[in-house]
């Protein structure tokens, strides 16, 4: 594990895994998705911990794929292969990375991610993989490459919210804040910034007070459900539609208009509202 990007500490019952990119808002890069995995076998290979907080240093929980290393950075990468392309290479990188984030759903300890400021695209593939989550009031959820270069590969919206909501986010790629995400039933709960530390405490003490036999097996019977509608299929389904996203057309465009003008204005004319094609 690199203890650069993901760091790991405990406090009696519970383990904090932290995303540690703060300078580019904790965005995931080649190494995050590996890392974030072997930190949390890592909990689960301590006997002490019961359960996880999932968590993002400086100003964000997580922004996504980091756009500057695989859209605007000239020429081909791990996510945009020359013409024509491979989809089983795309898809080997791709489920790689959405396996590495599901370790959070299959964790046998229960997993709180706490949310402050973004938990946007590949963010809130992370996010939504925790068992529990709880966000600051004022902060951002949502997948906007939905509009744009990309799909969820974790496929978790529609196991949160339901069919209509589910394309009520993933049909617009908008962005939602955390009282609207509470009322829509996708995060657990919404408090304001000055509370958010103490919320996830008060939870992660409670479940941590659990045995741990207890957590696994309760975690697995609900997860199991999941399982038994077809997550596995529609996960595979998402990360080929992931790869098919970025090879496109428009998908090659925004890689060169993000090559042309950065991804950070790439980005802000793909969610402005303006027909994409």
């Amino acid at each position: 594990m690199s203890e650069d990007i993901v760091l790991y500490e405990t406090e009696g019952r519970i383990a904090r895994v932290t995303l540690n990119r703060p300078d580019a808002l904790n965005a995931i890069s080649m190494d995050m998705p590996r890392a974030i995995r072997n930190a949390i076998e890592r909990a689960n290979d301590d006997d002490a911990i019961h359960v996880i907080i999932l968590q993002g240093s400086g100003r964000a929980f997580c922004s996504g794929y980091d756009l500057k290393l695989y859209a605007q950075t000239p020429g081909v990468n791990a996510g945009v292969q020359e013409m024509p392309w491979d989809p089983t290479i795309d898809y080997k990188m791709m489920m790689g990375n959405t396996q590495d984030f599901m370790s959070i759903f299959r964790s046998y300890k229960p997993v709180i991610a706490k949310v402050h400021g973004y938990a946007v695209a590949g963010g809130s593939d992370i996010a939504l993989c925790a068992d529990l989550v709880v966000m600051e009031e004022d902060a951002k959820i949502g997948y906007p490459p939905a509009r744009l270069w990309g799909c969820p590969t974790t496929a978790m919206w529609v196991y949160r919210l339901g069919v209509e909501k589910a394309k009520r986010m993933l049909l617009t790629g908008d962005l939602i804040d955390g009282r609207e995400a509470k009322e829509m039933g996708l995060v657990l709960d919404a408090v304001p910034s000055d509370q958010l530390e103490n919320r996830v405490m008060e939870l992660a003490k409670r479940i941590g007070s659990v045995p741990k036999n207890q957590l696994m097996m309760q975690k697995m019977m609900i997860n199991q459900s999941l399982d038994n509608m077809g997550l596995a299929s529609t996960q595979m389904t998402a990360t080929i539609f992931d790869g098919i996203t970025r090879h496109s057309p428009e998908g090659m465009g925004f890689k060169d208009r993000a090559e042309e003008v950065g991804f950070l204005q790439a980005v802000k004319e793909r969610d402005s509202g303006e027909n994409l094609g």
